[in-house]
Formats: C-alpha cells, sequence, structure tokens
C-alpha cells in the first residue's frame, strides 16, 4: 500500500524514539506548529550573507527585522528560477520561513528505500516527504496527484504554511524532487523551488548532514500519511495550515492528451528513454504497452541535466528543446511513465520562463495500460 513504505520504517523507529517524544508533541501533530530555532540567521559582524548569484545585497541585521529578511529571502529568488544553489539553502538554512522536504523516490527495481535514507543521512531541518504516500488513495495508478483536501491535510502535518518557502530535495539530484515541486504549484504554492543538485551536491559542498531522524521528524511524516488516509476514509482531520488551490492549466488528464492527439493544441513532450518511447524496449511495469502518443516527441528527462545532476543553464536547455523542434512560444505538455520525470521537463521549461507547463499525471502507466487508447511505435517491443 501507498503508506506501507512510512508505515514500516516508523514501527521500527518509535521504538527507541517514542519515550523521548512528549505526549502533546504527538497530541498537536496534525497542527503543523512544532518548536524550531527562531533565532534569526545572523552571520559574524551583524551580516546576513546570501549567494552573490541571486542578486542580493549584504545588510546589516536586527532581531527584529529578522521576519522581513527571511521573507525577502524567499520573494526575492528570480520568479523564473526553478531551482535554488546548495549556498543558497545553506545560507538561509535557519530562517523561520523556509521549509525543507527531502522527497526522494527511487524506482521499483531500484530496490532503494527513500525513508530508510532519509534516516542515515538528510539535510539538518528537513523533513521526509512521501511521494507514494501523499497521492491518491481511489485509483490504483501509482502516485497520482491528491485531492486539494488529502493534500492541504497531508501538508499541514508537516508543518508548513502558505507564507513559507519550500525547498524540495532528493538523493540521486534532480529527479522525484520535481514532482514535490510540481505538486505544490499545482495546488496554488509559488514559493516552492528544487535544490539544485540535490543530496549529492548538498554532500559535495561540504555541508553537514544529520545521521538520525528526530522524533518529532518521524511523527510528522506518520502524521502525514495517516492525514491522506482519514480525508479518503472520510474522517476529520487536525486543523489546516495550508490552503490547496487547484491550478487545473498545470494538469492534464488522459481525455485531454487523447483530444490533443486531433486538435493539436499543445506540444506534446515524453521525458521517457527513446528506446521506450519507440517501443523496442519493454516498460517496466507488466501490462503496459511499448510506444508513445501518437504526435508526441521524445526529449528524455536526463537531457535537462548535466553530469552532476544538476539543472543545465538556459542556453543549453533552450538547445535541448529546439533540436526537437519545440516552439517555447506554445504551450506544452509533458509525460512520462508515471508523472514524475515529466516534472523535470517542466522544471526546464520553467527555467526558460514557460510556467504554465501542463503534466499528463496518469502519464504512460495509464495511458499503456488501456486498450482502447491510440500507440505509436517504431517497432513493436516482442511479447
Amino acid at each position: 500500500m501507498a503508506s506501507a513504505l512510512v508505515s514500516r520504517a516508523i514501527a521500527g523507529g518509535l521504538r527507541s524514539i517514542r519515550p523521548s517524544i512528549r505526549p502533546s508533541r504527538e497530541a498537536t501533530r496534525f497542527c503543523g506548529h512544532f518548536a524550531k530555532n527562531k533565532a534569526p540567521y545572523v552571520r559574524a559582524h551583524g551580516l546576513s550573507f546570501v549567494p552573490p548569484s541571486f542578486g542580493f545585497a549584504r545588510c546589516n541585521v536586527t532581531a527584529s527585522s529578522s521576519m522581513r529578511l527571511s521573507t525577502l529571502a524567499i520573494h526575492s529568488v528570480p520568479h523564473n528560477e526553478p531551482v535554488v544553489s546548495a549556498e543558497w539553502l545553506h545560507a538561509n538554512l535557519k530562517e523561520p520561513d523556509v521549509k525543507v522536504l527531502d522527497a526522494s523516490w527511487y524506482m521499483p527495481d531500484e530496490q532503494r528505500n527513500p525513508l530508510q535514507e532519509y534516516q542515515v543521512a538528510h539535510i539538518p531541518g528537513a523533513l521526509f516527504f512521501d511521494v507514494d504516500g501523499i497521492s491518491d488513495r481511489t485509483t490504483n495508478l501509482p502516485h497520482m496527484l491528491p485531492s486539494e483536501e488529502a493534500f492541504a491535510a497531508a501538508v499541514s502535518a508537516l508543518g508548513i504554511y502558505n507564507k513559507d518557502g519550500v525547498i524540495v530535495y532528493d538523493g540521486k539530484g534532480i529527479f522525484s524532487a520535481a514532482r514535490v515541486w510540481w505538486m505544490f504549484r499545482v495546488f496554488g504554492h509559488d514559493k516552492v523551488w528544487v535544490l539544485d543538485g540535490g543530496l549529492p551536491q548538498w554532500r559535495a559542498s561540504g555541508y553537514d548532514v544529520e545521521s538520525s531522524a528526530s522524533g518529532d521528524a518521524i511523527l510528522k511524516a506518520s502524521a502525514a500519511s495517516e492525514a491522506i488516509e482519514k480525508v479518503y476514509q472520510g474522517q476529520p482531520v487536525g486543523p489546516s495550515t495550508f490552503e490547496a488551490k487547484l491550478q487545473p492549466h498545470l494538469l492534464w488528464t488522459l481525455e485531454q492528451v487523447k483530444q490533443n492527439i486531433d486538435l493539436q493544441t499543445h506540444q506534446h513532450i515524453d521525458a521517457r528513454s527513446k528506446a521506450r518511447f519507440d517501443g523496442v524496449a519493454p516498460e517496466p511495469r507488466k501490462g503496459i504497452r511499448g510506444g508513445h502518443v501518437p504526435g508526441s516527441k521524445c526529449i528524455p528527462f536526463a537531457q535537462m541535466l548535466d553530469s552532476s545532476q544538476m539543472l543545465l543553464p538556459p542556453s543549453e536547455l533552450r538547445k535541448r528543446f529546439e533540436q526537437e523542434g519545440i516552439s517555447l512560444d506554445s504551450p506544452v505538455v509533458t509525460s512520462c511513465g508515471t508523472g514524475v520525470t515529466a516534472c523535470i521537463l517542466a522544471l526546464g521549461l520553467h527555467r526558460l520562463g514557460k510556467t504554465d507547463v501542463a503534466v499528463y499525471d496518469g502519464s504512460w502507466t495509464e495511458w499503456g495500460s488501456h486498450s482502447d487508447t491510440p500507440v505509436a511505435a517504431t517497432q513493436v517491443a516482442s511479447a
């Protein structure tokens, strides 16, 4: 089940952690308000530093201005810049309005447990966002977007507010973090960025990681999963600190993709490998046909990244899209296998100023499992 990842890890972890947790913390875990270091981020000599690449200035800081500085730091990131550097996050890590999420997720055949890896090493203060768990419980398709109410309940349980700037990272560099970036945006929260290069870049920069999760962090991961379950079971959840407002233009359904084959209102880009797109490589999930949506074009998500798994500069990104005949002046919808790496294409297009890219949530796992959806292929994969 989707929430089993959190449940299994927490069952073992709480045996050693739970005795140190005060009951009041458990009682209020859905309220999304927990003890944090509220001290302003003040460097030596009264200066707060933000990397010059973001065009920020050094300034004198007093306790009374710390909250204003935090808000300034969040809102001063360029609107079309979807990533922040490890240096920026390190400089702003303790700002009260900056929340960090470990959104690591891996393909089933990789046999990696993201929650266990989070417990072993994560950015200080980061909370775990369960990509499979914070999802629609009414479908068998993997990690589909949850409802507004369910997402708001889960994010509130993690202690996130609409005023917060959210920084998302993963254990690969840029992979599943892009999916969670898109999830926040599709629910109307634009103050969200991906950590460029993810945890590998953070560690390569020489910054510390925490080697064990606090009891509070474990309980919040559990609370988010429980909140999702309660919403879909029609049960009441705790007070909400986050309001979600669906942005329908960023989310496409199977029916919209069908219509687009004929209408061609949007350029459809598939982020899967060329071999899967052409139907010459088998799909990783059983029962899924090979091939692609007629009229779609293939730009594998890896073409958005450099060798360090960081987002390419605008000039290089533009070349990738132009080489495949994609016009940046026309609407775009992206897809992939299950709606994860399609968001990396959206991330790259966002850096180029296209902030309205839609993602086909069900992607090829939904399309390829239907017997009545048209499929194009260079060659049909052998059975």
